[in-house]
C-alpha cells in the first residue's frame, strides 16, 4: 500500500482532459501522514467540501512560489490542480505458478528485487522509488521475471514514469511484454520516442502485421494495461490507473492461456545518445481518494531544512467562488456562449443597457428621433420566471420618439462573417407594424430587420450585398396582442422558433458583417411601442442552438418546473460549467421552479437537495459531481455491504453508541412554492418526549409530495434508536482493505460481534463521511456514520420489511 500524489502543474481545473499530471509522491512526508476528510458529519447535515493535507519535501526549493530555478515554475502557484490516491498489490498466495496481476512491485526498497525478477540485465537498478533502466546505444536493458506468471484470466499493469528521448537515435523502444514460450511470441506495449507512439502488440516470431499504433498522448497513457476478459486480450490504457479505455482487442492467442510467460520491462537504442527510462508500480491497482486543487504553498524552514505543509479542496472551492447566479433564464442564455446579450433589466432611471456576454460589445444607448415619447427603464414585467422588469418603449408617433443602439465592434463583425447567425428576445406590444430590432453591417451593404406588420405577424426583411430588399413574413398569426412573446431565429435551419414552436420562414441565409444593432426601430421610423429585452446574439458554426434556444420559452415562463430532481441538478451543474454529473438512484421527483437570481449555484444544488433527502459531493476520482436519490439507502441488504467487520477488529479507540435527541424530530409544518402549509405530527412521540419540531420550505410541485416529504421525517426521527456514529478502522492491517477502500458516501458496511453491552450483536451503518490519516504501513479510516435501519421502507409479504407495526414505513 502506498499514497500517490500527482500535481497537474499549468492545468486549469475546469478543462480536466488537458491536465498533464506530474508525480511527486516522493516528496510526500508519509511519517505526518496524508489526512483527508470528505462527506457530511451525520445524514442531517450537508457534506461539506473535501480537503487534504500534506507535508512535502522542499530541499531544492522546487516547490517554493515564484522561485525560477523550480522545474515546475511559474506553476506552483494557488490553485493548481493536485489528485490524492491510493496504489495497493494484489497480494500472493500459494505456490507458482501464478497470476501475473500478483506481480506487483513499488520499486522502493532501492534494491532490484531477486525473487520478482532474476532474469534483470543491462545494468538495471531501482532509484527515488522506480525502476530505472539505461536506454544506451545498442546496449539493450531490462527487467525480466521468472516464467511462473500466467496471463490467462488475469491481467499487467504498469505506470511508465520517465519515458525514453529521442536523442539522435534512428530507433528507440520502452516495452512492457508478456513474453511466451517460443522466441519473439509476446504481447505488450511499445513506446517510441522516435514516432512519438504507443504501439499495441501481439507478436509471433517477432512481429505483428497489424499492430494498433497509437499517437502517445503524455494526458491518456500514463497508465498501460493487458489483460484478458471474456475470451480477449484486451490492451488498455488510463489517464489516472482507475478509468480505463480499450485500445485493441483480439481474441486470446492460445499460447496466453496455455502457456506460463515472463514479464519483461525493457529499453533499446540504435545510436544516438544515452538516457534512462523508468517504470513504477507494476501490479497496483489505484483508488482515488481527493481531486482539486491546491489552496496555498507555505514554505518553512526549520535551520537548513525545507518543507511545505499543504491544503487542498476538492471541486466544492470553485464552486462556492462562483458569483450569484443571474435568473434561469439569463444562465440558459449565458450557456450557449453569446457574442452580445443585452437583457435590459437595468433599474429605473438608467439611461443605457449593458452587454453581460463578455465579449467587449457595446453597449446600448438611447437614440432620439424627433420631439418627445418615452423610453423607460425597470417599468415592464418580463418573463414570469425571470422578473426583473423590462424597458417600456413608449413613442409619440411611429416616426417620434426613442430606440436604443450599440456597435457591436469588430469581434462581432469578423464572426459573423462566415458563421450562421443565431438570435433571440422577449417582446410585448398591442401595436402591428413596428420594428422589434435589426441589424446591419459597417457599410450598410448587409441588413436584417425583424418587424411585425400590420396585422401583428413576425416578418424579416434583409438586404444582401446592397441588392433589393426582400421580406417574407412568418406564419405566426397576430404577435401584437398585448402578450409577452419569445422570439428565436437559427439562420442554419432557416427557423424561427415563437414561444418554444418551430416556423419555417423565408429569410435569406448567411448574413455576414454585422455590426450594428438598432432595438425598436429601423432608420428612425416605426418606433416599437411596448417592451422588449433579453436580446442575446451570437455567431457560430455549431449548428444545434436553434432547440436550445427555443426551450428558453420554458425557461422564462416556468424555470422547468417540474423537470426531475436529477435533471435540475446536471442543469445547475451545467450552469457553472461542470458537465461531469454522476446520478445514482433512481427515485426523483418534479421540482418547483428555481427562476429568480441571486442564489450561489451550490445553494440552489442543496435547495434540491433538501427536498430530495438526497446526497450531493464532490468526486473523489475526478472534476465531477455526485448526486444520489434517497432510494439508493433503502432497504440495505448484506450483499450490498461493501464490507464487514468485526468490532475487535477495528483496531481503534473511539466507538461510541449513542442515544440522545440530536436528531430526534416529531412535529414538521412544511411549505412549498404556491402551495399550502402543512403539518405531520407524531402524537405519541411528543408526549413522551415533549415537542421537536422543524421548519421546512421545499421545492416540492404538490401537496401531497410536500406531506410525504414531511412524514418521511417525521417516520424516521420521531423516535430515533441507538446507532453508532463514529466507527474508526486500522484499515491496512484488514485483509479485506481493498473493500474498505470502496466505501463511499452513502455505503453500508456492518460492524459484527459488538461487545455483550451492545444491544445487538451485529449493526450496519451507512457512510456519511470520512476522516482518513494515510501513513507508512498505515491507513486509519474514521468513518461518521447513521444507522442503516432508518433508510428501511415497507415491502409488502417480505420476511423482513413487512413485518407490520415494525418495519412498516413508507417510501416516498
Amino acid at each position: 500500500m502506498g499514497v500517490l500524489v500527482e500535481m497537474g502543474w499549468g492545468g486549469l481545473v475546469q478543462y480536466p482532459a488537458t491536465i498533464t499530471w506530474t508525480d511527486i509522491t516522493q516528496r510526500v512526508d508519509v511519517t505526518s501522514g496524508v489526512t483527508i476528510t470528505r462527506g457530511a458529519s451525520d445524514e442531517l447535515s450537508e457534506t461539506q467540501p473535501g480537503t487534504a493535507t500534506l507535508t512535502l519535501d522542499n530541499q531544492d526549493g522546487a516547490l517554493t512560489p515564484g522561485n525560477p530555478s523550480s522545474p515546475y515554475y511559474p506553476y506552483v502557484r494557488r490553485n493548481a490542480p493536485i489528485r490524492v490516491s491510493i496504489t495497493a498489490p494484489n497480494p500472493r498466495t500459494g505456490s507458482a505458478p501464478w497470476l501475473m496481476s500478483q506481480l506487483c512491485d513499488d520499486f522502493d526498497d532501492g534494491i532490484v528485487d531477486p525473487a520478482l525478477w532474476p532474469g534483470s540485465y543491462g545494468g538495471v537498478s531501482e532509484s527515488d522509488g522506480r525502476a530505472r533502466i539505461p536506454c544506451v546505444p545498442d546496449v539493450p536493458a531490462g527487467y525480466l521475471s521468472a516464467r511462473q506468471w500466467r496471463l490467462g484470466g488475469s491481467r499487467l499493469i504498469v505506470k511508465p514514469g520517465r519515458l525514453p528521448a529521442a536523442n539522435g537515435s534512428t530507433a528507440a523502444t520502452l516495452s512492457v511484454m508478456a513474453n511466451g514460450t517460443a522466441a519473439g511470441t509476446r504481447v505488450g506495449f511499445t513506446y517510441s520516442p522516435v514516432a512519438g507512439t504507443l504501439s499495441c502488440v501481439s507478436e509471433v516470431g517477432g512481429t505483428d502485421p497489424t499492430p494498433t499504433v497509437l499517437p502517445y498522448s503524455g494526458i491518456d497513457h500514463l497508465w498501460w494495461r493487458l489483460r484478458i476478459l471474456s475470451g480477449a486480450l484486451r490492451w488498455e490504457t488510463s489517464g489516472d490507473g482507475y478509468t480505463w479505455t480499450m485500445r485493441r482487442s483480439v481474441p486470446t492467442p492460445a499460447w496466453v492461456t496455455s502457456q506460463t510467460a515472463t514479464v519483461e520491462l525493457l529499453a533499446t537504442r540504435t545510436g544516438g545518445t544515452a538516457d534512462t527510462a523508468e517504470i513504477d508500480l507494476v501490479g497496483h491497482n489505484v483508488w482515488p481518494r481527493l481531486w482539486g486543487v491546491v489552496n496555498e504553498w507555505p514554505v518553512q524552514w526549520e535551520g537548513l531544512l525545507s518543507t511545505v505543509t499543504i491544503s487542498a479542496t476538492d471541486l466544492f472551492k470553485r464552486l462556492n467562488r462562483l458569483p450569484p447566479l443571474m435568473s434561469c433564464l439569463s444562465e440558459e442564455i449565458k450557456i450557449l456562449g453569446p457574442l452580445a446579450y443585452y437583457p435590459l433589466t437595468e433599474p429605473t432611471g438608467a439611461t443605457s443597457a449593458g452587454d453581460l456576454s463578455g465579449t467587449t460589445a457595446g453597449p446600448l444607448t438611447v437614440a432620439q428621433v424627433g420631439t418627445g415619447g418615452t423610453l423607460d427603464f425597470g417599468t415592464a414585467m418580463g418573463p414570469a420566471a425571470a422578473p426583473d422588469s423590462l424597458p417600456t418603449f413608449a413613442p409619440v408617433s411611429v416616426s417620434v420618439g426613442k430606440y436604443l443602439t450599440a456597435d457591436m465592434g469588430p469581434g462581432y463583425q469578423d464572426s459573423s462573417t462566415g458563421n450562421w447567425n443565431m438570435m433571440e428576445c422577449w417582446f410585448s406590444t398591442s401595436t402591428p407594424g413596428r420594428v422589434i430590432f435589426a441589424l446591419a453591417g459597417a457599410a450598410g451593404t448587409m441588413q436584417m430587420v425583424w418587424s411585425l406588420n400590420g396585422s401583428g405577424a413576425l416578418q424579416v426583411e434583409t438586404m444582401i450585398d446592397g441588392a433589393s430588399w426582400q421580406t417574407a413574413a412568418v406564419s405566426t398569426g397576430n404577435l401584437a396582442d398585448g402578450v409577452l412573446h419569445h422570439f428565436a431565429y437559427d439562420e442554419f435551419a432557416g427557423l424561427v422558433y415563437i414561444d418554444g414552436v418551430a416556423k419555417t420562414t423565408g429569410a435569406v441565409q448567411w448574413m455576414a458583417g454585422l455590426r450594428t444593432l438598432t432595438v425598436g426601430a429601423y432608420a428612425g421610423t416605426r418606433l416599437w411601442s411596448g417592451s422588449i429585452g433579453h436580446i442575446m446574439l451570437t455567431a457560430t458554426l455549431y449548428t444545434g442552438i436553434g432547440p436550445q434556444m427555443a426551450v428558453h420559452y420554458q425557461a422564462g415562463t416556468s424555470a422547468f418546473a417540474g423537470e426531475d430532481a436529477d435533471a435540475r441538478i446536471i442543469r445547475l451543474a451545467k450552469y457553472a460549467g461542470i458537465s461531469a454529473v454522476t446520478i445514482l438512484g433512481t427515485t426523483h421527483d418534479p421540482i418547483a421552479g428555481q427562476g429568480d437570481g441571486g442564489s450561489g449555484v451550490v445553494a440552489r444544488m442543496r435547495e434540491v437537495e433538501a427536498a430530495e433527502s438526497g446526497r450531493l459531493y464532490a468526486t473523489r476520482d475526478g472534476y465531477g459531481l455526485a448526486y444520489q436519490s434517497r432510494d439508493l439507502r433503502y432497504n440495505p441488504d448484506p450483499s450490498s455491504e461493501v464490507f464487514t467487520i468485526a468490532y475487535a477488529d477495528l483496531d481503534t479507540l473511539g466507538v461510541q453508541l449513542a442515544d440522545d435527541d440530536q436528531k430526534l424530530c416529531n412535529q414538521v409544518e412544511a411549505s412549498r412554492p404556491g402551495g399550502a402549509t402543512q403539518k405531520v405530527r407524531a402524537d405519541s412521540s411528543v408526549l413522551a418526549y415533549g415537542l421537536y419540531g422543524q421548519q421546512l420550505e421545499i421545492l416540492k410541485t404538490s401537496d401531497n409530495s410536500l406531506v410525504d416529504a414531511a412524514s418521511w421525517i417525521v417516520s424516521r426521527y420521531a423516535n430515533p434508536d441507538p446507532e453508532l456514529r463514529e466507527v474508526p478502522v486500522e484499515a491496512f492491517t484488514m485483509p479485506n482493505y481493498l473493500a474498505i477502500l470502496n466505501a463511499e458516501i452513502s455505503s453500508f458496511f456492518s460492524v459484527t460481534d459488538l461487545p455483550g453491552q451492545a444491544p445487538a450483536s451485529s449493526m450496519r451503518v451507512t457512510v456519511e463521511g470520512y476522516t482518513e490519516t494515510i501513513r507508512e504501513q498505515s491507513h486509519v479510516i474514521q468513518f461518521r456514520t447513521s444507522a442503516s435501519a432508518r433508510d428501511s421502507v415497507w415491502v409488502l409479504g417480505d420476511a423482513t420489511y413487512g413485518v407490520l407495526g415494525s418495519t412498516t414505513r413508507l417510501a416516498y
